[in-house]
Protein backbone atom coordinates (compact mmCIF):
# COMPACT_ATOMS: atom_id res chain seq x y z
CA UNK A 1 0.00 0.00 0.00
CA UNK A 2 1.28 2.99 -0.63
CA UNK A 3 0.48 6.68 2.37
CA UNK A 4 -0.83 9.62 1.26
CA UNK A 5 0.39 12.50 3.52
CA UNK A 6 -0.86 15.67 3.96
CA UNK A 7 1.33 16.87 6.32
CA UNK A 8 3.41 16.18 9.18
CA UNK A 9 4.45 17.60 12.28
CA UNK A 10 6.21 18.16 15.86
CA UNK A 11 3.33 20.06 17.80
CA UNK A 12 1.19 20.25 20.94
CA UNK A 13 -1.84 18.78 21.20
CA UNK A 14 -4.42 21.37 21.41
CA UNK A 15 -7.68 19.51 22.16
CA UNK A 16 -8.68 16.44 24.04
CA UNK A 17 -7.84 14.34 26.41
CA UNK A 18 -4.32 14.87 26.09
CA UNK A 19 -4.13 18.78 25.11
CA UNK A 20 -0.50 19.84 26.23
CA UNK A 21 1.04 17.34 25.55
CA UNK A 22 4.04 17.14 23.03
CA UNK A 23 3.18 15.36 19.81
CA UNK A 24 4.01 14.35 15.91
CA UNK A 25 0.80 15.00 14.18
CA UNK A 26 0.56 12.96 10.66
CA UNK A 27 -2.48 14.15 9.15
CA UNK A 28 -3.75 11.57 6.28
CA UNK A 29 -4.60 12.77 2.78
CA UNK A 30 -8.52 12.28 2.05
CA UNK A 31 -11.75 11.73 4.14
CA UNK A 32 -15.28 9.50 3.42
CA UNK A 33 -17.09 12.12 4.49
CA UNK A 34 -16.18 15.27 2.48
CA UNK A 35 -14.13 15.72 -0.63
CA UNK A 36 -12.45 18.52 0.31
CA UNK A 37 -13.30 20.78 -2.00
CA UNK A 38 -15.45 23.72 -1.15
CA UNK A 39 -17.45 23.43 -3.92
CA UNK A 40 -18.97 19.97 -2.43
CA UNK A 41 -18.86 21.38 1.10
CA UNK A 42 -22.97 21.75 0.79
CA UNK A 43 -23.44 18.62 -0.08
CA UNK A 44 -21.02 16.73 2.09
CA UNK A 45 -21.90 13.97 4.92
CA UNK A 46 -19.59 16.69 7.20
CA UNK A 47 -20.09 20.38 6.97
CA UNK A 48 -18.17 21.49 8.82
CA UNK A 49 -14.49 20.31 9.03
CA UNK A 50 -12.27 23.16 9.37
CA UNK A 51 -8.97 20.82 8.52
CA UNK A 52 -7.00 21.02 5.12
CA UNK A 53 -6.38 17.47 3.64
CA UNK A 54 -6.61 17.77 0.01
CA UNK A 55 -3.58 16.76 -1.54
CA UNK A 56 0.13 15.49 -0.47
CA UNK A 57 1.10 19.18 -0.51
CA UNK A 58 1.71 20.23 2.79
CA UNK A 59 4.76 20.67 5.07
CA UNK A 60 5.80 17.08 5.92
CA UNK A 61 3.63 15.80 2.95
CA UNK A 62 4.28 12.91 0.50
CA UNK A 63 4.08 9.38 -0.46
CA UNK A 64 5.53 6.09 0.82
CA UNK A 65 5.68 3.07 -0.71
CA UNK A 66 5.86 1.04 2.77
CA UNK A 67 4.92 1.43 6.39
CA UNK A 68 8.89 1.26 7.14
CA UNK A 69 9.47 4.17 4.97
CA UNK A 70 6.27 5.70 6.77
CA UNK A 71 7.36 5.16 9.99
CA UNK A 72 11.14 6.58 9.74
CA UNK A 73 9.75 9.62 8.35
CA UNK A 74 7.44 10.33 11.00
CA UNK A 75 10.08 9.18 13.72
CA UNK A 76 12.77 12.31 12.08
CA UNK A 77 10.45 14.74 13.53
CA UNK A 78 10.32 13.50 17.31
CA UNK A 79 13.19 15.00 19.60
CA UNK A 80 12.38 13.15 22.55
CA UNK A 81 14.55 10.62 23.92
CA UNK A 82 11.09 9.03 25.48
CA UNK A 83 9.00 6.59 23.13
CA UNK A 84 7.48 9.12 20.31
CA UNK A 85 3.43 9.71 20.46
CA UNK A 86 2.25 10.21 17.21
CA UNK A 87 -1.21 10.89 16.39
CA UNK A 88 -2.76 10.17 12.97
CA UNK A 89 -5.78 12.31 11.95
CA UNK A 90 -6.79 13.55 8.58
CA UNK A 91 -9.10 13.32 7.13
CA UNK A 92 -10.13 10.46 7.47
CA UNK A 93 -7.06 8.45 9.14
CA UNK A 94 -8.35 4.49 9.11
CA UNK A 95 -9.15 5.13 4.90
CA UNK A 96 -5.40 4.32 4.99
CA UNK A 97 -4.22 3.30 8.42
CA UNK A 98 -3.94 -0.66 8.43
CA UNK A 99 -2.12 -3.83 10.41
CA UNK A 100 0.94 -3.39 8.59
CA UNK A 101 1.87 0.02 9.54
CA UNK A 102 0.68 -0.27 12.94
CA UNK A 103 2.73 -3.37 13.24
CA UNK A 104 5.95 -1.11 11.99
CA UNK A 105 5.11 1.66 14.55
CA UNK A 106 5.02 -1.10 17.65
CA UNK A 107 8.47 -2.28 16.41
CA UNK A 108 10.02 1.18 17.63
CA UNK A 109 7.85 1.25 20.06
CA UNK A 110 5.62 4.31 19.08
CA UNK A 111 2.76 5.39 21.31
CA UNK A 112 0.02 6.01 18.93
CA UNK A 113 -3.46 7.89 19.12
CA UNK A 114 -6.03 8.41 15.99
CA UNK A 115 -8.28 10.87 15.62
CA UNK A 116 -11.56 9.09 13.31
CA UNK A 117 -14.92 10.43 12.65
CA UNK A 118 -15.66 6.88 13.82
CA UNK A 119 -16.98 4.89 10.32
CA UNK A 120 -14.05 2.93 10.07
CA UNK A 121 -13.01 -0.35 12.32
CA UNK A 122 -9.53 0.62 13.69
CA UNK A 123 -6.50 -2.17 13.12
CA UNK A 124 -5.70 -3.45 16.83
CA UNK A 125 -2.50 -2.17 18.51
CA UNK A 126 -4.00 1.23 18.49
CA UNK A 127 -3.29 3.10 21.66
CA UNK A 128 -5.28 6.01 22.15
CA UNK A 129 -8.79 6.37 20.12
CA UNK A 130 -10.59 9.45 19.99
CA UNK A 131 -13.96 9.36 18.20
CA UNK A 132 -15.89 12.58 16.70
CA UNK A 133 -19.26 11.43 15.63
CA UNK A 134 -20.70 13.34 12.57
CA UNK A 135 -24.59 13.68 12.25
CA UNK A 136 -25.30 11.75 9.05
CA UNK A 137 -22.90 9.15 9.64
CA UNK A 138 -23.27 5.81 10.53
CA UNK A 139 -21.15 4.95 14.04
CA UNK A 140 -19.40 1.65 13.92
CA UNK A 141 -16.64 2.62 16.47
CA UNK A 142 -18.74 2.44 19.83
CA UNK A 143 -15.98 1.58 22.02
CA UNK A 144 -12.78 3.62 22.66
CA UNK A 145 -10.79 5.87 25.12
CA UNK A 146 -12.51 9.28 23.89
CA UNK A 147 -15.64 10.41 22.36
CA UNK A 148 -15.44 13.96 21.11
CA UNK A 149 -18.66 15.69 19.90
CA UNK A 150 -18.18 18.70 18.03
CA UNK A 151 -21.24 21.01 19.68
CA UNK A 152 -24.07 22.02 18.42
CA UNK A 153 -24.56 19.58 15.67
CA UNK A 154 -28.59 19.83 14.64
CA UNK A 155 -29.87 16.23 15.30
CA UNK A 156 -27.36 15.16 17.38
CA UNK A 157 -27.71 14.67 21.18
CA UNK A 158 -24.94 13.96 23.31
CA UNK A 159 -26.69 12.39 25.65
CA UNK A 160 -27.37 9.79 22.49
CA UNK A 161 -23.70 8.74 23.26
CA UNK A 162 -23.24 8.27 26.98
CA UNK A 163 -23.74 4.82 27.08
CA UNK A 164 -20.82 3.51 24.70
CA UNK A 165 -17.94 2.04 26.02
CA UNK A 166 -15.18 5.30 26.33
CA UNK A 167 -13.23 6.09 29.30
CA UNK A 168 -13.62 10.31 28.14
CA UNK A 169 -16.47 11.73 27.04
CA UNK A 170 -16.03 15.50 25.54
CA UNK A 171 -17.55 18.41 24.36
CA UNK A 172 -16.24 20.83 21.83
CA UNK A 173 -17.60 24.00 20.33
CA UNK A 174 -18.09 24.24 16.27
CA UNK A 175 -15.55 26.90 14.97
CA UNK A 176 -16.75 29.42 12.19
CA UNK A 177 -18.71 32.50 12.06
CA UNK A 178 -20.99 31.35 15.20
CA UNK A 179 -18.06 29.94 17.09
CA UNK A 180 -18.88 32.54 20.34
CA UNK A 181 -22.68 31.69 20.49
CA UNK A 182 -21.23 27.32 19.67
CA UNK A 183 -19.00 28.04 23.11
CA UNK A 184 -21.31 29.52 25.05
CA UNK A 185 -23.66 26.80 24.08
CA UNK A 186 -21.27 24.28 25.16
CA UNK A 187 -20.25 25.79 28.62
CA UNK A 188 -24.14 25.99 29.39
CA UNK A 189 -23.89 22.11 28.48
CA UNK A 190 -21.26 21.19 30.14
CA UNK A 191 -22.34 22.89 33.29
CA UNK A 192 -25.71 20.96 33.16
CA UNK A 193 -24.12 17.37 32.07
CA UNK A 194 -20.72 17.32 34.54
CA UNK A 195 -19.86 14.23 32.78
CA UNK A 196 -18.71 16.07 29.79
CA UNK A 197 -15.38 17.57 29.43
CA UNK A 198 -15.17 20.67 27.66
CA UNK A 199 -12.38 20.35 24.59
CA UNK A 200 -11.39 23.72 23.19
CA UNK A 201 -8.68 24.31 20.50
CA UNK A 202 -6.08 25.57 22.22
CA UNK A 203 -3.57 25.13 19.08
CA UNK A 204 -6.06 27.98 17.25
CA UNK A 205 -5.55 30.34 20.31
CA UNK A 206 -2.14 29.71 20.50
CA UNK A 207 -1.94 30.10 16.89
CA UNK A 208 0.71 26.59 16.27
CA UNK A 209 -0.04 24.32 13.70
Amino acid sequence: MTYSVKETYLTIQGEGAYTGRVAVFCRFAGCNLWSGLEEDRSTAVCQFCDTEFVGIDGSGGGKFDSPENLTNHILSFWNGTDAPFVVFTGGEPLLQMDNKLVEALKKEHVEMAIETNGTLIPPDGIDWICVSPKQKAELLVIKGDELKIVYPQDGLDPSNFLDLDFDVFSLQPMDGPEYNNNLQKTLVYCRTHPEWRLSLQTHKYLEIP
